[in-house]
């Protein structure tokens, strides 16, 4: 369909799971797409992936948590493809789990810093570049752990990824004028390597696939699919949202 032609996308967190689907959707739909994450191998994959399919890619490994990486991967959408229309700010981890009164400090720093500080960073320097270009949309990965369903044992997670809720509406309201949308998407559970390592066992998994309305949980390519929609134009007056994607685990009491 070419929903994304002649646009240039980051995708972090890019090396598996959602990140992964969606950057592969957005070169699919006409994308040119500068992929990141940590594992260098992985990203390699994925633009071999994408080449293959014919679409168009280059990939910077690095840590998310460093601004000169943020830095470095807007400068590579301008230097490889002369802007950025699309960011998905994906990155993202567990952090330190368990008792809330027994997590430590530097597990629940690590938690924000990669959950939330580094999507500020993030955002921080594609805005300029959107901005200079016109506008553009930045997504980010929340979750609805912490907005509308609570699990004991995440604090930190569930407190990081909220505040990218309150980020979201930040940045939508003072960017909104210059062009630039923002906004969140909220999943459910969503069948990722971090959604396997949190539900180790049938017993677990099948009592998570029960809070859905749809009684399953979601896979990375339809989660993909909602972030399309924010990114392209159909969503052209959408900003500012925290966008559940969550099979209905919101309203289910059964």
């Amino acid at each position: 369909m070419n929903r994304l032609n002649n646009k240039v996308a980051i995708v972090t967190g890019a090396s598996s799971g959602i990140g992964r689907a969606t950057a592969k959707l957005f070169a699919a739909e006409g994308a040119k797409v500068v992929v990141g994450a940590r594992r260098q191998g992985e990203l390699d994959s994925l633009v071999a992936e994408i080449k293959a399919e014919g679409g168009d890619a280059v990939a910077i490994a690095g840590d998310v948590r460093s601004e000169d990486y943020h830095k470095a991967l807007v400068a590579a959408a301008v230097r490889n493809y002369g802007k950025l229309d699309i960011a998905f700010n994906n990155a993202g981890t567990l952090g330190e789990a368990g008792a809330s009164t027994a997590v430590s400090e530097a597990g629940f720093s690590e938690a924000l810093a990669i959950n939330l500080t580094a999507s500020f960073l993030a955002a921080k320097h594609q805005i300029g570049a959107m901005v200079e270009n016109g506008g553009g949309s930045v997504i980010f990965t929340s979750t609805f752990v912490g907005y509308s369903f609570a699990f004991p044992g995440v604090a930190a997670y569930a407190a990081s990824k909220s505040g990218l809720i309150g980020l979201t509406q930040a940045l939508a309201a003072e960017f909104g004028q210059q062009g630039v949308r923002v906004n969140a998407i909220l999943p459910g559970a969503v069948d990722t390597d971090m959604y396997r390592d949190m539900n180790d066992t049938p017993e677990k998994q099948a009592f998570v696939t029960n809070l859905h309305a749809l009684k399953r949980v979601a896979t990375p390519e339809e989660l993909a699919r909602s972030v399309l929609y924010l990114a392209s134009d159909d969503a052209s007056f959408v900003t500012g949202t925290a966008s559940l994607v969550d099979g209905g685990a919101s309203i289910t009491r059964t």
